[in-house]
């Protein structure tokens, strides 16, 4: 079969799809034919060799990926071959076909595209374990997200709007506002001066939850704009600035908190966690409050090209590689938006 494999880890320009060995699933695996997987932010530090895992080269990248069962566990799992699925793993899903545990793989709603699929688990899982399990999100509360046109950005933005929370995205130029406000949210704004913009949109009050996948220059802003008893979860560094450092007697003095997010680390530890997060999503898929916005698909040998415009921040949205059917679709975002 074919894969996207890292075979140097000199970055995502060098990943190349070749000629590999099938995968062998184990007792409880699901062997599935992949029509499609998304790529990712984790997936060009993969390339790179500067993600937490560092699996030995040559490996195939690829953590979310949709398709058909072609074999399931014997152990009563309900996986049935020809079924729809999505699924998750840390790395090797960008193959013609994947092996993923029973445990982190999940029945697709009749109304949900193996498009659709391959752009949830990862970035719509880690929304949910982010507002519910780490921020205690409730009902009314004001959730602002940077990097809020991206695929973790617009996840949070649908998963929050789905439990009945008010959004603002955050962006870096007009065009991604609008793509965040298709998205979901209530309201965008510029990162360049979004503290004042944001405490006239809430009349001076703040937020209730920051969810920050940028890092850097925005961090301590955000930290300004919590509201007592407010939360800023930390998910990631995309700006590449360095990680933040906390003084913690801001934390006291306002009553905030500062919580790490790493739904990964968590979910893939716990037997069954996933399924847990899967079921109480899944009114939310159906419905389509949850409907994850694909702003460009590419051709299975155009994954360096998908992996390279993520790396060079021109992604909107989640990056989704076709392996089966359908032409390449690129967002109608201009080029560096």
């Amino acid at each position: 079969m074919r894969a996207a494999q890292v075979v140097t880890t000199t970055g995502p320009a060098d990943v190349v799809v070749r000629d590999v060995e099938e995968p062998v699933p184990g007792e409880h695996d699901v062997l599935i034919d992949v029509h499609a997987f998304g790529v990712s932010f984790p997936d060009v530090l993969l390339s790179k060799g500067l993600y937490q895992l560092r699996p030995e080269p040559p490996f195939t990248i690829g953590i979310d990926v949709a398709g058909t069962v072609v074999s399931g566990p014997v152990d009563g799992s309900g996986f049935e071959p020809g079924q729809r699925v999505a699924a998750a793993v840390p790395y090797g899903g960008g193959g013609e076909r994947a092996v993923a545990p029973a445990a982190w793989t999940f029945a697709l709603p009749d109304n949900v595209s193996y498009q659709t699929g391959a752009a949830i688990p990862m970035n719509v899982l880690t929304a949910h374990f982010a507002l519910l399990d780490r921020a205690g999100l409730r009902e009314g509360e004001t959730v602002l997200v940077h990097g809020a046109a991206g695929g973790v950005g617009t996840a949070v933005l649908q998963v929050a709007k789905g439990l009945r929370a008010q959004t603002i995205a955050v962006t870096s130029t007009p065009e991604k506002a609008a793509y965040a406000r298709q998205a979901g949210a209530d309201h965008a704004v510029l990162a360049a001066g979004f503290k004042e913009a944001v405490l006239e949109l809430t009349n001076g009050r703040g937020v209730d939850i920051v969810v920050d996948v940028v890092g850097g220059e925005v961090f301590l802003d955000s930290l300004r704009l919590l509201a007592p008893f407010g939360r800023l979860l930390v998910v990631g560094f995309a700006a590449g600035q360095g990680i933040p450092e906390v003084k913690v007697n801001r934390l006291l003095l306002n009553n905030i908190d500062v919580r790490g997010v790493n739904w990964g680390g968590y979910a893939m530890a716990s037997s069954d966690y996933m399924q847990r997060q899967w079921a109480a999503l899944r009114p939310l898929l159906e419905s389509g409050v949850v409907s994850p916005p694909i702003g460009s698909t590419y051709a299975f040998d155009d994954v360096a090209r998908a992996l390279l415009d993520i790396d060079e921040r021109r992604g909107l949205g989640k990056s989704v590689v076709l392996v089966k059917g359908g032409g390449p679709r690129r967002s109608s975002a201009r080029p560096g938006v």
